[in-house]
């Protein structure tokens, strides 16, 4: 019972990423940088890895772009947040299991947002061949002071009462 309630919780997760991910992609901000989103369906990953450990955050993360992609079929955009998505993952993991002493999950956010578009930034040089874009990083990484304190904020809030939630039987 114990795995099916677990089972069932990342499913929660992965569709409340993909829905978040979708009212996202909706909203227009009017930034310079082209792409800018608020990062809402980070969340997920975050409170995925809080509760359940790194894996199932690989997991939740992995679903929830692929499942955009094909939702939206916006198979372009697939290699961009999967990228990010990965990196950032990999990103909060290291800095909350290492460092999570120095660190709130404010702060393991921020690094998951900075990581974020790295690996979205390494992508588009990649897919573009072309290094210049790499000088949007400077902006993206303020930007991601930001949006990442608000998802980081969030999670903490929404993994504490998941927790209570978690722990009733």
């Amino acid at each position: 019972m114990k795995r099916l309630r677990k089972l069932i919780f990342l499913s929660l997760l992965v569709s409340l990423g993909l829905a978040l991910s979708i009212i996202e992609s909706m909203i227009p901000i009017p930034i310079l940088l082209p792409g800018m989103k608020l990062g809402l369906a980070n969340i997920v990953c975050l409170i995925s890895l809080v509760l359940f450990g790194y894996r199932e955050a690989f997991i939740v993360a992995t679903l929830r772009s692929l499942v955009f992609a094909l939702a939206t079929g916006s198979f372009s955009g697939l290699a961009y947040s999967l990228s990010g998505a990965l990196l950032s993952t990999l990103a909060m993991t290291i800095v909350f299991k290492y460092f999570s002493s120095y660190f709130s999950l404010i702060g393991v956010s921020i690094f998951g947002a900075i990581f974020h578009n790295a690996g979205q930034l390494l992508t588009a040089s990649l897919i573009m061949e072309n290094l210049k874009i790499f000088s949007y990083f400077p902006f993206m990484t303020l930007l991601s002071l930001f949006t990442g304190y608000f998802v980081g904020l969030g999670s903490t809030l929404t993994s504490k009462n998941m927790k209570k939630i978690m722990g009733e039987n």
